[in-house]
């Protein structure tokens, strides 16, 4: 009974592609027969697509052996183990056998954008009315002059929908853009006889992949040669235990992940033949979530849109009553006629459009574009954003944890058997190391001192411990050709020379390794590290005899050298970390280096400092919760670390001290920490597949300088946001206040249902895309992050919102009840003109209004306005348009022709309000110090500013 659960249980493999193994291999004679098509035949290859894509697909283990193995499927589809595809050869390849490349979801086209855009209910009420105004009109006013009402709503709805729409698709084509480069990934192959790099996009059959620790398998494919290789295959068999790949079990899947160990494979099937691909088909890429900002301010546009429904409510209330009223007066209660329901139907139109004004559908537009924005122009500086949510999250970072290796130095470092890298001959001649910067560094070193590159094949590499940063080394075992074998490790210097007993003397000699000596090697080490060089030992131990199957010994060791690597500070990192101290962000360097390595490299860097605290990783997962919570205020280097010390030091920051961290990574290791993090940021150079899968944003040239301008980028979209938000707040307060002023004292409202339409367009769509687009400035790393908790719309704005909803509420109800008077208007059209003009000023105040916008907290808000084109385009055409309703559209938009006097009058009323905002700014709002220190959600004290600014 027990050996069948036990049977059962070896069994349960849980992905289809497994039950096919079972079936080929059980039922060999029921194997589907491929007959050779014409086209491959022609081509010279020698099976099917088909047929060698199910090799894989199935596990077909027999398929394989029949076609001749490895070796057999090269010759097959013409390709030299050695030499690799012809770079000639790749487009005959992809017609035949496939592109790498799955079937996408199709892309919206710009009409269904239309369609979306048309679905808001206020809009389709809208149309509702106008197409009664229009019938109405017609019947009572006749042709053609009964349809200019409805008609001029029509034109409104119609103009909002293709902005909105424009609008929406260009971002979607953006979107779609930077989808496709995320999943761009770059794979090693050998072509021509050169080992070399291409885009998972160019890969074909026939090509050698070169797999290591962290890659993805870029397709289906069969095993060549390698060591210890093992592959996460959870993504397609839900299975979690790694599956070892070797010559008895070869065939490696598309989409996997390489966990442990390295080896070549040979691809048998590209893009939807492979079973990655197949799955694909069944699903359909999910877009993104909403950031927290959207959701925040999708609370904030629904509490809006409930004020404005009642304050709609409330106006065609009012404005029936009135009428009601008036018709008892005169004694018409009961006669009612065509005009009267004209008359009703503008009431209600307009309670509707200040509905459509209200509803500030343009707060999650203006995320999306200044998101969008950020993230096009963050590309361009070398960061692919992955998740939209990061770019905000990124503004309000108070700490990064970066690695010391790459990030903030060049990683290009300067000074054999070994696995890490490769001696090649590139098409020019010219022979290049391929491989890990160490071991490049060490190869290069090696040859520099005489060694050949030929020396490597004179010994065969029988099995590989690759390096393991909890081992902190890797070792690998060789057969000598004089028989016997040989292991040589490497690895961090401390580890490597406590695993040694012996030392080669200068004439190659070896002898006794004693305690002064080792104290002496020791003092070399520290020196070479003080240094800020990376310190590593080599060595060696030669073994009579040992099985493929035992571990390589970790003891007896004879060492033969040790290595001082230089590995620069990255230009500009020094200047980069102080920006990052002077915006209130912590800057913490985790690294597995030595000690006195790291505090080397961060004093350099002016992360460490004097009153700093720099500790090694043993040390620190050692201390208890509560020492922990004393020494990290201080931890500023953490050395000889796991991934799992970065991961504990994440979560403390993150849960017991409050803030938002961004961590660096590039190793598998990482994902746990990357994941953990608010922001993870993953090295595109250095950086292993699995880490850029579980980052955030992917730094695309490893440069800790463009992780701080991802910083500086969020900030701005931040407080791009705000900016919008105290503006369409401003405008959203005037305009439902002054309807409904007006309609309880006047009984009319001077805005007409078209001209709040258009005033709807100016604050959302235009609005959004004038403020989101404003690129970050220097002062904005001049202050601290925003907290967690802190309110999204702060005293400032409240300031600024107030003040000048009070000041054009003032102008325009004095213009609305005594403008006749003032302007001295009289005539038949003394009424219309005045609507016009209260419209037209109304308009400037919102135009210049958004100029102050540009800046909630300087005077000058003037400061780079003419370089941003977006800007002055929106502006300019605002009032182009503008001017184009009064003076042109005047039976559409309800308005006449104004005399230069009062367009004059206009945009002095509208200019005033920058007179405005500048007294208000003087008027301090913020709260004291003392209260800040208390009432700031990190318990941190606010930045100092003035001439003593951090």
């Amino acid at each position: 009974m027990d050996f069948i659960e036990s049977l059962i249980m070896n069994c349960s493999y849980k992905h289809f592609f497994s039950l096919k193994f079972i079936f080929f291999s059980g039922a060999a004679g029921h194997r589907i027969e491929y007959i050779l098509s014409e086209e491959v035949r022609q081509a010279g290859y020698e099976i099917e697509p088909d047929e060698l894509a199910s090799l894989a697909r199935a596990h077909d283990m027999m398929g394989l052996e029949s076609n001749g193995g490895a070796e057999g499927l090269a010759g097959k589809v013409l390709v030299s183990l050695d030499q690799g595809v012809k770079t000639s050869e790749v487009h005959l390849r992809q017609s035949i056998y496939g592109l790498n490349q799955y079937v996408e979801k199709p892309s919206e086209t710009f009409w269904m954008f239309i369609w979306e855009a048309l679905q808001d209910l206020t809009l389709i009420i809208l149309m509702v009315c106008a197409a009664v105004s229009m019938g109405v009109g017609i019947a009572t006013e006749g042709w053609p002059k009964g349809m200019y009402d409805g008609l001029g709503i029509v034109l409104s709805i119609f103009l909002i929908v293709m902005v909105t729409a424009t609008s929406d698709y260009k971002q979607s084509l953006q979107f779609k853009d930077l989808d496709k480069e995320k999943k761009n990934i770059i794979v090693q192959v050998t072509r021509d006889g050169f080992r070399q790099k291409v885009s998972i996009y160019d890969l074909v059959v026939g090509d050698i992949v070169h797999l290591s620790i962290g890659d993805q398998v870029p397709a289906d494919g069969v095993f060549l040669s390698g060591h210890s290789l093992s592959i996460d295959e959870s993504s397609l068999s839900g299975e979690s235990e790694p599956v070892k790949i070797n010559k008895k079990r070869p065939f490696l899947l598309s989409g996997t992940k390489v966990q442990d160990g390295s080896g070549k494979m040979l691809v048998t099937s590209v893009g939807m033949r492979t079973e990655w691909g197949r799955l694909m088909v069944t699903l359909s890429e999910g877009g993104e979530d909403e950031t927290p900002l959207q959701v925040k301010l999708n609370g904030v546009a629904t509490i809006i849109g409930k004020i404005g429904l009642a304050f709609a409510v409330m106006t065609f209330f009012v404005l029936m009553g009135r009428f009601l009223v008036q018709k008892a007066l005169n004694g018409n209660i009961t006669n009612w006629s065509f005009n009267d329901g004209v008359i009703i139907l503008n009431y209600f139109a307009i309670a509707v459009t200040i509905i459509v004004v209200a509803v500030p559908e343009g707060l999650p537009l203006a995320v999306t574009l200044s998101l969008a924005f950020a993230m096009k122009k963050l590309m361009n500086s070398k960061a692919l954003v992955r998740h939209l949510s990061a770019c905000e999250t990124m503004g309000s970072a108070s700490c990064i944890c970066t690695d010391k290796t790459g990030t903030l130095t060049t990683n290009h470092m300067s000074i054999f058997q070994n696995t890490g890298s490769e001696v090649v001959k590139g098409k020019d001649g010219k022979v290049s190391v391929l491989g890990t910067p160490t071991e490049t560094a060490i190869l290069e070193f090696g040859l520099h001192l005489g060694g050949e590159s030929s020396h490597y094949k004179e010994s065969e590499i029988v099995k590989i411990e690759p390096f393991n940063s909890v081992k902190k080394k890797m070792s690998v075992l060789v057969s000598l050709p004089s028989g016997g074998f040989r292991a040589f490790c490497k690895g961090a210097s401390e580890i490597v020379l406590g695993l040694c007993d012996r030392f080669v003397k200068a004439n190659g000699e070896s002898v006794s390794l004693s305690a002064e000596q080792r104290q002496s090697i020791t003092d070399v080490i520290n020196g070479f590290a003080c240094e800020a060089l990376r310190t590593l030992c080599i060595a060696f131990k030669d073994i009579e005899n040992i099985s493929k199957d035992d571990d390589i010994p970790d003891s007896n060791y004879t060492l033969i050298t040790v290595i001082g690597i230089k590995d620069p500070v990255r230009p500009g990192v020094k200047d980069a970390v102080r920006t990052c101290l002077a915006a209130g962000i912590t800057v913490r360097m985790v690294t597995g280096d030595n000690i006195n390595t790291a505090k080397a490299i961060a004093k350099e860097c002016g992360i460490l400092t004097d009153d700093g605290l720099a500790i090694e990783g043993p040390d620190f997962r050692n201390k208890s919760p509560q020492e922990m919570q004393q020494l990290i205020p201080k931890l500023q280097v953490m050395a000889r670390s796991l991934p799992l010390d970065k991961h504990t030091l994440v979560s403390q920051l993150r849960n017991t001290f409050k803030e938002v961290v961004a961590v660096t990574g590039d190793g598998t290791n990482d994902a746990p920490a990357l994941h953990e993090a608010d922001i993870g940021l993953a090295m595109g150079i250095a950086g292993t597949e699995v880490a850029k899968e579980n980052a955030d944003v992917i730094i695309m040239d490893d440069n800790f300088s463009t992780i701080v301008n991802v910083a500086r980028w969020g900030r701005s979209v931040y407080i791009n946001i705000q900016k919008f938000v105290q503006f369409q707040l401003t405008v959203n307060i005037v305009a439902l206040m002054i309807n409904f002023v007006s309609a309880c004292i006047s009984g009319s409202a001077p805005l007409t249902a078209v001209q709040l339409l258009w005033v709807n367009m100016i604050m959302d769509t235009l609005g959004a895309l004038a403020l989101a687009t404003e690129a970050p400035t220097d002062g904005l790393m001049k202050r601290p992050p925003v907290g967690r908790s802190a309110n999204f719309i702060t005293r400032t704005m409240w300031r600024n919102i107030i003040g000048q909803s009070i000041y054009q509420l003032a102008v325009l109800l004095v213009f609305t009840f005594r403008g006749k008077q003032l302007l001295k208007l009289t005539g038949s059209d003394a009424a219309k003109t005045l609507d016009t003009f209260i419209f037209n000023a109304f308009v400037f105040c919102q135009i210049f209004n958004e100029v102050n916008s540009r800046d909630m907290e300087k005077i000058n808000v003037f400061q780079d306005m003419f370089s941003n084109w977006i800007f002055i385009t929106i502006v300019v055409s605002s009032v182009t348009f503008q001017a184009i309703m009064v003076e042109l559209l005047c039976t559409f938009a309800g308005t006449v022709p104004l005399r230069w006097e009062l367009w004059l009058l206009s945009v002095l009323i509208g200019s005033f309000s920058l007179i405005i905002s500048a007294l208000l700014k003087c008027i301090p709002v913020e709260p004291t110090k003392r209260s800040a220190i208390a009432k700031h959600p990190d318990g941190y004290e606010p930045l100092p500013s003035g001439p003593d600014q951090a």
